[in-house]
């Protein structure tokens, strides 16, 4: 393709972006300011809505950029407590999803970093079809864009813990990440943005350079390397103490403690041992414990510990001075597990295929 035919993305420019964007068309700086608030700020959809800008100016840019817009192909609203599950179509026809929750402190969004993933991890429904391509910045905004606009409320919080892996997408996911945090734009707090990640050693270490002072989420659901192994194959590239060594430093670097989340599987790695395992594992690290009692998919047949067996879990972890909570539910009722109605969308999709 012809370098100069593709149109610049508009959503994935940083002001300094836009600014020797314009600069070469023959336009004044400050006109990048404008452009920014339009679309970070008012959330504008299109050129044509940026009425302080000249109408010739509005027209090269509808010319010469795209300003990426997300499609909401299903919206699901939980009745058990009102999360909304979101469904949204990319303009390449792909299809990801994000969650919208209401907590006591504010709204969060959990939004997803890839189409689909290729991570691998047994008891995630993202990963069952592999990865379809990484998201730009843009679209990973128009996930949080589209929520806001939709219900016309204030997100306080990001959790970058959707389908995908946010450090197998490492570039556009940082830009998102200033961009959602930027003052002229939604003006989210860098500390109120959570990224989980399965693993990825390098990512995390250079993710601590960059300044950001978010909370690192360790994927880790098991004590050790062979329990691991058989939950998430990328604990066969990289080993538990190396993961923990990269976390122990991203904590010396940030001031931020790392959370640990562990999904509680029956018969996998929900008993006492296990737990005493965990315990001796990550001592001295500074870190929260989250147990996630797991949220069954139709394709694997991993089993939830009933309520007994994570209270027990917990309650050993606190014994040991580890601080722990157990993730509260939000949207079992609607596929509300990471992966589950994008699944059921593309299977629904085949199905009418043949």
């Amino acid at each position: 393709m012809d370098e100069k035919n593709i149109r610049r993305d508009l959503r994935s420019m940083t002001e300094e972006e836009l600014r020797e964007f314009l600069a070469g068309m023959g336009e004044k700086p400050f006109r990048a300011g404008q452009i920014f608030r339009w679309l970070h700020l008012n959330l504008a959809e299109s050129p044509e809505e940026m009425t302080n800008l000249p109408k010739t100016l509005r027209e090269t840019l509808c010319r010469e950029a795209e300003n990426i817009v997300l499609r909401t192909a299903d919206v699901r609203i939980s009745r058990i407590d009102g999360t909304r599950k979101y469904l949204f179509e990319l303009p390449d026809g792909n299809v990801i999803e994000s969650v919208f929750m209401r907590y006591h402190h504010g709204n969060s969004v959990c939004v997803s970093s890839q189409a689909g993933c290729r991570m691998g991890c047994r008891f995630c429904a993202s990963t069952i079809d592999g990865l379809a391509r990484n998201l730009r910045a843009s679209e990973i905004l128009g996930q949080v864009y589209g929520i806001i606009k939709d219900t016309g409320e204030r997100v306080s919080s990001i959790v970058i813990m959707g389908s995908g892996e946010p450090l197998d997408n490492y570039d556009n996911v940082v830009r998102f990440i200033r961009l959602i945090t930027s003052e002229n734009g939604q003006n989210i707090s860098q500390r109120n943005i959570t990224l989980s990640t399965c693993g990825i050693v390098p990512g995390i270490r250079k993710l601590a350079e960059e300044g950001i002072p978010l909370t690192l989420a360790l994927s880790l659901h098991a004590p050790n390397d062979r329990v691991r192994e058989s939950l998430m194959p990328i604990a066969k590239v990289y080993k538990l103490d190396e993961i923990l060594d990269a976390c122990h430093d991203y904590f010396k670097k940030t001031g931020r403690r790392v959370t640990f989340e562990y999904s509680l599987v029956r018969g996998v790695n929900d008993n006492i041992g296990e737990a005493r395992e965990l315990a001796d594992l990550i001592a001295g690290l500074h870190g929260h414990v989250n147990l996630i009692p797991v949220n069954p998919i139709r394709e694997r047949d991993y089993v939830q510990p009933d309520r007994r067996a994570v209270e027990e879990f917990k309650a050993y972890l606190e014994k040991r001075g580890i601080a722990v909570t157990v993730r509260r539910e939000m949207g079992r009722d609607i596929n509300g597990a990471c992966g589950q109605l994008r699944k059921s969308y593309m299977d629904r999709g085949n199905e009418r295929e043949t």
